[in-house]
């Protein structure tokens, strides 16, 4: 299991801004350059999206235009944000804040509750679902396990919405929501519930988001406050923000336009808890002058899985399809995908398991192996298929990894190891610190061999398995690292929530997949009935489960199995049949795939107000070739040249003598350093091709919009030429 674009241990840090950009392709090169006024990069799966933000703010920050301290990077999991904070490091961009909207809202809230409201915070319940069901019981309403797990859902709902309890029954009835008990009633429960927490002095997750914006609104001095700390903005998986997260970045933003955002409408999956893909679609409209860069080549999937993947989003319908991107693969040829039919459920979980053990046979690791699921009920066969078939598994979205009771009584042990190491005889015959994790963890149940079978045992080797793998990628990345340093790693992977990699074939629901991929995913169910399933009865809700199957798809970097079957139980009526989603695209299938490629292609497209010339739209997706021996290019300096290092160069020396001069003096006057004008690779581009006017210079790597505007007719001078101001040099 891997994050969806993953990078290797401790790489070197670039050693100059430019650096920074080296390896980009010309799409996310101008995400990372374009450090001003409103973005909106629409990024489909695979593209690249985090590598392209990262390296946003890293330029920034590396090129002195962004402080590190005046970025905020929003994103929705803990994980995520983890992997930003990783990936800033590994850049050179120590300083930058990246946090999930709650944690971004709670370190504010916590600062000036004293200032606002007096005291400390109100403590946070853990879980909502207890005061949910007293506040039932409070209203003389019986529910079910089931019904009080979906009436707490309506109240998160009606929160992240900023639905009030009185507004609750016609809100839902306007959003489409099937109500798990009469809407009168959950309005009851949902009122009774925000009594309760004011008696008992607690607020629940979603009152941090609705408190912080309280705050904000109410008291203009911290609002300042904090936007004179905080700048300049990116918010990463936008699709996903909800009506309230929204009002909160307005008010963090204040009327400034320093926002880039990111996301994908056709990955949009969390409608049911609020989320809403309408502010990223609408972006243009709010900011007339945005930029928008989409990036559609993706490094992901082979072009068989890209295929299917475009294939099931040409036949969306609705607003969310009309802005879906074409994808490119840019990987070889892989095997098509495998579309298998069972007789019934348990023959598909034993079908699963046996391709999966003869995968592993032949050198597939576990951990780069997924099956892919639509609901959680549906988990249990595949564990017991697998733990027959005598493959290890482990499962996603159930306790978060660092939470696991035998994990953090191994972390004590660990950590009482690096204290006292030179004390302990477990410790006598190790040599590295794989030996020595191994030695300590022996005393907490691991075992060379996994136990037979399935279940808690089996559950409790797999997490300790986990560390001991992950000990052997620290050393293979610091051969001098220590326990105690193996324990910093645990500590810092554990406030990021950045659980290790288990040796395992991952089993997780489609929901809980999003973000990751690997090399082979099974995704198993894919049956009317369950995709799409029963209950999704709109247009709105069976497109979002077109786009559900669609992430599932494209988690897939290499092969890709989906599979269904036609009864539940062996021996029952074979009424199902495969998904629908499925017709054209499945061998033998009919159905009408493709309806042209939307707004499939990737470029750039720049507002109204970005400047007096729009730079060309770089729609071309053939590789840059040398210009003068033809050799396709890779390098991010020999693309911003056009040419190879190695070939000859036509510049103009005096030209280039004479522009480098004239960047000296722009850097005095503004008290940058010089390449924060123009590169020495821009000044060579320019020098080469000594352009005429504007159009001619905006073409050139390096010159975007806003140093086009800023520095264009003084450059245009010199190539010319004739001096900045208008004389002829020599005059």
């Amino acid at each position: 299991m891997t994050p969806a674009t993953h990078s290797s241990l401790f790489p070197q840090v670039p050693d100059s801004a430019d650096a920074v950009l080296d390896g980009l392709d010309p799409e996310q090169r101008e995400v990372a350059t374009a450090l001003h006024g409103p973005v909106c990069v629409l990024a489909g799966a695979g593209t690249g999206k985090t590598r392209a933000i990262t390296h946003r703010i890293a330029y920034g920050v590396r090129a002195g235009i962004l402080q590190p301290s005046s970025v905020l990077a929003v994103t929705f999991t803990n994980r995520a944000a983890g992997e930003m904070r990783g990936r800033l490091r590994q850049l050179g961009a120590q300083g930058v804040q990246a946090r999930t909207f709650h944690s971004a809202a709670l370190r504010q809230l916590q600062f000036f509750w004293p200032k606002a409201i007096g005291g400390s915070l109100p403590r946070i319940v853990d879980r909502k679902i207890q005061l949910v069901a007293d506040a039932a019981a409070a209203c003389r309403i019986r529910l079910d396990r089931g019904e009080l797990r979906d009436v707490t859902g309506e109240i998160e709902w009606s929160k992240v919405t900023q639905t009030v309890p009185a507004d609750y029954p016609p809100a839902a009835v306007k959003a489409g929501r099937e109500s798990p008990r009469d809407p009168a009633e959950i309005a009851q429960i949902y009122s009774v519930y925000e009594d309760l927490k004011r008696d008992r002095g607690v607020i629940d997750f979603e009152d941090v988001l609705l408190l912080t914006v309280a705050v904000l609104q109410d008291r203009h001095d911290i609002a300042d406050q904090v936007r004179a700390q905080y700048q300049h903005f990116v918010v990463d998986e936008y699709q996903d923000v909800s009506p309230l997260q929204q009002r909160l970045l307005e008010l963090w933003l204040g009327g400034r336009d320093s926002l880039c955002v990111v996301g994908d409408a056709s990955q949009t999956i969390y409608s049911f808890t609020g989320a809403t893909p309408d502010h990223l679609l609408d972006f243009r409209t709010r900011h007339p002058g945005a930029t928008v860069v989409k990036l559609v080549r993706d490094y992901r999937s082979t072009p068989q899985v890209v295929h299917l993947a475009n294939g099931l989003l040409a036949q969306a319908r609705g607003r969310a399809a009309d802005h879906r991107l074409e994808l490119v693969s840019q990987r070889p040829a892989g095997p098509e995908p495998v579309h298998t039919e069972y007789t019934d459920e348990p023959a598909e979980a034993e079908g699963a398991a046996r391709r999966i053990r003869d995968l592993v046979a032949a050198g597939v690791p576990a951990a780069e192996i997924a099956v892919l699921f639509r609901t959680n009920s549906q988990s249990e066969i595949y564990e017991q298929a697998l733990a027959d078939a005598g493959v290890p598994y482990q499962l996603r979205g159930a306790e978060r990894f660092f939470d696991r009771p035998e994990v953090r009584k191994a972390g004590v042990a660990l950590r009482a190891a690096a204290r006292f190491g030179g004390n302990d005889a477990l410790l006598d015959d190790t040599v590295d610190l794989p030996s020595q994790v191994r030695a300590v963890l022996s005393g907490e149940g691991w075992t060379t061999e996994p136990p037979a079978g399935s279940g808690a045992v089996r559950e409790r080797w797999e997490s300790l398995a986990a560390l001991v793998n992950l000990a052997q990628d620290v050393a293979a990345a610091r051969p001098a690292a220590t326990l105690a340093d193996f324990v910093a790693e645990l500590d810092e992977r554990a406030g990021a929530q950045h659980a290790p990699t288990v040796q395992g074939v991952t089993l997780a629901s489609l929901h809980s997949a999003k973000g990751l991929e690997w090399d082979v995913v099974f995704l198993v169910g894919v049956a009317e009935g369950m995709m799409p399933i029963t209950y999704a009865k709109t247009d709105e809700q069976i497109e979002e489960e077109r786009r559900l199957l669609y992430v599932g798809v494209t988690r897939a970097r290499e092969r890709l199995h989906l599979s269904w079957s036609l009864s539940r139980t062996p021996g029952g009526r074979p009424g199902r049949r495969p998904s629908r989603f499925l017709d054209g695209l499945r061998p033998g299938s009919t159905g009408t795939v493709g309806r042209g490629a939307g707004t499939g292609t990737g470029g750039v497209e720049r507002g109204a107000g970005a400047g007096p010339v729009a730079a060309p739209r770089r729609t071309s997706r053939t590789p840059a070739r040398c210009r003068v021996c033809g050799r396709t290019l890779t390098d991010a300096g020999e693309m911003k040249l056009m040419r190879c290092d190695d070939c000859p160069s036509d510049m103009d020396e005096g030209l280039y003598e004479r522009l480098r001069e004239w960047r000296a003096d722009q850097a005095r006057l503004s008290g940058q350093p010089a390449f924060c004008v123009f590169t020495d690779r821009t000044l060579m581009a320019i020098a080469e091709n000594a352009p005429d006017d504007d159009r001619e210079l905006a073409r050139i790597p390096g010159v975007g919009m806003r140093k086009l505007s800023r520095y264009g007719a003084d450059v245009l001078a010199i190539c010319a030429g004739r001096q900045p101001g208008g004389a002829v040099e020599g005059d």
